[in-house]
């Protein structure tokens, strides 16, 4: 028997996670949640027939009483990213509409884990632990997971390979202050650099300037293009979910609540966890050079500010 999960919001994004979650492996149910009754009915019809053509999971719009016992709740509802905007510029728009839906789902799944989607990504799992008391390990952010997956893809065209053969994180904040962790990129155990330079296709310093515009901008490029970026971040949903309900002990770079890291108090980032049925590990801390110690402490430090500024949010009187 598969699991229970509940998506919130059915937006694009949530709409594009349902759809990808109903072919997931070790999921049997999905109820889909939105303030919107009809949106929400309408999309679980939709993505319900298209279900209907594999072998895949029931799906349903429902009210937060359904989540009763839920194993996972993804969280997607909130204000989109506009074009011009930073995701930490939506933080008082969401933290009181993500605050609200953590209330409600802890009141029927108590030991849910959650997986969070909604910008600013990095901020949310802090709030659920720091002001619902949730624990770590079950307050999660999909963070850098599909800053690593666009970091890698960006590898494997320069290099002409296969991106599941580039090994490579993005790490820190999920949005400008990101670091793209060099100094371990591989493919197949030889050094990014050197892989490179044998390929006849090096990559000097101009080129990783590119390449880190390139993955730090490409959610704006793409909602400047078509108005939201939903597929990309669906995609990266279901992957997480798969682990995490199939216990597979993948390594993700998600986020998670730290209460101390590289001398930052209360703070938020992506780095590596092994993801499984309890949720994530205990962060995996990586081997850093200078230059990334700096910026990682730096994005650290930039979460541990917004966060800080969401807590006061969430305290004051609405």
């Amino acid at each position: 028997m598969g699991a229970l999960v509940g998506v919130i919001g059915a937006g694009q994004v949530g709409a594009a996670a349902t759809y990808l979650l109903s072919a997931t492996p070790g999921v049997s149910d999905i109820v889909l949640v939105d303030l919107d009754l009809a949106r929400a009915a309408g999309e679980a019809a939709d993505i319900g027939h298209a279900a209907a053509f594999g072998t895949s999971a029931r799906v349903r719009e429902g009210s937060y009483a359904e989540l009763a016992g839920a194993d996972l709740v993804v969280v997607t509802a909130g204000a989109s990213l506009k074009p011009g905007q930073t995701r930490l510029e939506l933080l008082h728009q969401n933290i009181r509409i993500v605050g609200q839906i953590i209330e409600q789902v802890l009141k029927v799944a108590p030991d849910t884990i959650f997986l969070f989607a909604t910008n600013p990504v990095d901020v949310m799992p802090a709030v659920a632990v720091r002001h619902y008391g949730v624990k770590p390990g079950r307050a999660i952010g999909t963070g850098c997971t599909l800053d690593s997956i666009r970091f890698r893809d960006r590898l494997a065209h320069h290099l002409e390979v296969a991106a599941a053969s580039v090994h490579a994180y993005v790490l820190g904040e999920h949005g400008d202050s990101e670091v793209l962790h060099w100094s371990s990129a591989q493919v197949g155990g030889v050094p990014i650099l050197d892989f490179a330079a044998q390929r006849g296709k090096p990559i000097d310093a101009a080129m990783r300037a590119q390449i880190h515009e390139d993955v730090r901008t490409s959610a704006y490029r793409i909602k400047a293009g078509k108005g939201v970026s939903n597929f990309g971040i669906g995609g990266c949903i279901a992957r997480l979910a798969r682990a995490i309900l199939m216990d597979e002990r993948v390594v993700f770079p998600v986020s998670t609540y730290l209460p101390e890291f590289l001398g930052v108090r209360e703070t938020c980032i992506s780095l590596p966890h092994v993801l499984g049925e309890e949720g994530a590990s205990a962060p995996i801390h990586p081997l850093l050079d200078e230059a990334e110690r700096v910026a990682l402490r730096s994005s650290a430090a930039v979460l541990s500010d917004t966060i800080a500024n969401g807590l006061k949010v969430l305290s004051a009187p609405a």
